[in-house]
């Protein structure tokens, strides 16, 4: 009776094409479910790495002397590895659609790097210390980036760092009017600590604000469908007319620069149609694709913070 049953079921139009529907989904389903669980233990293994590294009293590792050098303000790049994505298949998708799209020497013309695809960028904010002099440790700095996994996420620089699997890592250090960064021996004048500090609460402010907006809006579930549309939009020519940003990370970077009053925003779609790759592009000499800042601020030559293996 039930083998009857089963056979008049099988023998079924509707049956049969919904039986080769689940078998056309399962066969791409498999791979993805692999690498999904892959790169999840990739994730949980450099985790695990990070929790239990030996840290030696009054003994600096590369990535400590790196966090010593950024202030707030500072801009980090990064060429990631989209395989390595455990945030889930669409965010890979987006980082693959993005690199595709967005990134490249002939994505807007000469770039300040010879190699490397940088897809994602953030930028560096001051810690959340009781004390001004805990926010200003390079200790405690944070790096403020929009993501697929956490939204709009400030989380601590140096271990950002260390999380990091992305094939290279640059720094943009940003100078303030008439400031020498490189200079050991330099003082900074009154007026340029003021500008500094007026940066610094200003960024302060601007973290506390989006990073409420993403947790009341549940950004995250969003930021890789906005990052697949504004890439496709701007591969197609028309991210001018699409309301969703080119690249959700750089719309972050730039707005808090704007905001901050260094990013120049005399374009009202300019944070929309930035792009990463934008930020290598001296606006002094370049009039399109590239990030416009206030007279008397820069970004200084690109610091490599971290190359590894182009795999």
């Amino acid at each position: 009776m039930a083998s009857s049953t089963a056979s008049r079921m099988l023998r079924n139009p509707k049956v049969r094409l919904a039986t080769k529907m689940v078998a056309s989904l399962a066969v791409p389903a498999v791979p993805i479910l692999y690498w999904y669980k892959s790169a999840l233990d990739d994730r949980s293994a450099k985790a695990e790495e990070v929790r239990t590294k030996v840290r030696i009293p009054n003994v600096q590792t590369i990535d400590d002397l790196m966090v010593e050098k950024c202030h707030p303000g500072d801009v980090l790049l990064f060429d990631r590895r989209c395989h390595k994505c455990a945030t889930g298949p669409v965010a890979a998708m987006s980082c693959l659609v993005g690199r595709s799209l967005l990134c490249g020497d002939d994505k807007g013309g000469h770039r300040n790097v010879d190699t490397g695809l940088f897809d994602h960028c953030g930028i560096v904010v001051p810690g959340t210390g009781s004390t001004k002099a805990e926010r200003y440790d390079p200790s405690n700095l944070l790096l403020l980036e929009a993501t697929a996994g956490e939204g709009i996420v400030a989380r601590p620089l140096l271990t950002r760092l260390e999380m990091s699997q992305s094939r290279s890592v640059l720094l943009l250090p940003l100078s303030s009017p008439g400031e020498r960064r490189n200079d050991e021996d330099y003082e900074p004048s009154d007026k340029t600590i003021r500008a500094q500090e007026r940066l610094t609460k200003q960024l302060n402010n601007f973290r506390q604000k989006w990073v409420e907006v993403s947790d009341k809006q549940g950004y995250r579930g969003a930021h890789s469908t906005l990052g697949i549309i504004g890439a496709v939009a701007y591969g197609l020519g028309l991210h001018h007319l699409c309301p969703a940003p080119v690249s959700p990370s750089a719309w972050l970077v730039v707005s808090a620069l704007q905001e901050a009053g260094v990013g120049l925003n005399v374009e009202e779609r300019a944070a929309l149609e930035a792009r990463v790759e934008d930020f290598l592009r001296d606006y002094r000499f370049h009039e399109k694709d590239t990030v416009r800042l206030r007279p008397g601020w820069k970004f200084m030559p690109p610091v490599i913070v971290r190359e590894t293996a182009r795999s």
